[in-house]
């Protein structure tokens, strides 16, 4: 399948955010504006035809030279055609070009799909965090640029 992978306003990635089922707590607008305020970040999505088929989102974290690639998805009817692939491929790409040397992104234990599609990409598991049930534990993967 054939599609765009582009910088993204964050009104587009919050439309893409609205569609996920797995993102099923409601959040607003300002759950994207105020975590991402004065931070260097790149919002991205995914587009075929008009149609956002799904985004990703990443910040530079506390340290300087560490991307968090903190929210992403893709809109069920698109998995496993290659967004999720491109869309951190542009990513990786961007940040190692502004001089990142790490990535990393956290997940939960319940979405075995995300542990595994991070593992094929040359992640590391490097920290589990409790919380709630086991389902819930946080998975926290890192990868060097």
């Amino acid at each position: 399948m054939e599609f765009l992978v582009r910088e993204a306003f964050l009104e587009e990635v919050f439309k893409v955010h609205k569609s996920i089922a797995e993102f099923y707590e409601e959040v607003p607008m300002d759950f994207y504006t105020s975590r991402l305020k004065d931070k260097i970040y790149l919002a991205l999505v995914a587009e075929k035809n008009g149609e956002l088929l799904g985004f990703k989102v990443g910040y530079q974290s506390k340290k300087p030279h560490v991307l968090y690639s903190w929210m992403g998805g893709v809109k069920p009817e698109f998995r496993k055609s290659g967004v999720a692939t491109a869309l951190a491929d542009f990513q990786e790409k961007w940040a190692r070009k502004i001089g990142f040397k790490k990535v990393y992104f956290k997940t939960r234990n319940r979405f075995p799909a995300m542990i595994n599609f991070g593992l094929k990409r040359g992640f590391k598991i490097v920290k589990v965090i409790p919380k709630g049930g086991v389902s819930n534990y946080r998975v926290l993967m890192m990868k060097r640029l």
